[in-house]
């Protein structure tokens, strides 16, 4: 496996760019670009035939959007990574964009430094947020949220070991499927896990779950 290379579809309107980014990733040697989308409908058309590991969306593209054709990608294909590259630094992009089903999110102007390390991270199963937005998701959760976090850190120490095993893949960005196949359980068990660990929590979204994970240290170990 070690010799496979990571097989991305590059998604952006801006063909100079694209150009600077295959250049880019294909001199890494555990990466190979597969094909190039301008638009959202040609990203989520490429993502069915070329079947990538890992798509590298741009948010505004002409016609279907960035964060449609994420939210389609992830529908009709859950174990396809996603990692948004933007230039909006915007908390609205970043919740929709982990709550669509994104493992991560890259700025451009960070792009020379960060984006290796968030394809890597990406493929292996992880979530790749700047520290920066970390703290945003830590910091920006309404006052409502603040009681819930004070009854979730409560209602953490309810959680079988099973709960807190699933909470912790999902949160990393693994599919109700890997997180299954790392557990040596069913895909239905664990749906069952997650709906039931979310309940006990609060929590309503992918991004409340990242965040809650978060805080609790569990990305980290």
């Amino acid at each position: 496996m070690s010799g496979e290379r990571i097989r991305i579809l590059i998604a952006d309107d801006h063909a100079v760019l694209r150009a600077g980014l295959r250049m880019l990733l294909e001199a890494q040697p555990d990466m190979t670009v597969v094909g190039e989308a301008a638009d959202g409908e040609e990203t989520i058309a490429l993502t069915e035939r070329l079947a990538p590991d890992l798509v590298l969306l741009d948010i505004t593209m002409p016609g279907v959007g960035g964060l449609e054709a994420l939210r389609q990608i992830k529908t009709a294909h859950p174990d396809t990574k996603v990692l948004v590259l933007t230039m909006h630094d915007d908390e609205g992009y970043l919740r929709q964009v982990l709550e669509a089903g994104g493992s991560g999110y890259v700025l451009k102007r960070a792009a020379d430094t960060e984006l290796l390390s968030a394809i890597r991270a990406v493929h292996t199963g992880g979530t790749f947020l700047h520290a920066e937005h970390i703290r945003i998701l830590l910091e920006s959760a309404p006052d409502r949220e603040g009681e819930q976090q004070e009854e979730g850190d409560d209602s953490y120490e309810r959680l079988s070991q099973r709960e807190r095993e699933v909470l912790r893949l999902i949160a990393l960005g693994y599919t109700n499927r890997q997180a299954a196949e790392q557990l040596y359980l069913s895909v239905k068990t664990v749906e069952t896990y997650k709906a039931r660990l979310m309940s006990k929590l609060g929590l309503h979204s992918r991004a409340e779950l990242v965040r809650y994970a978060l805080r609790k240290g569990l990305l980290s170990e």
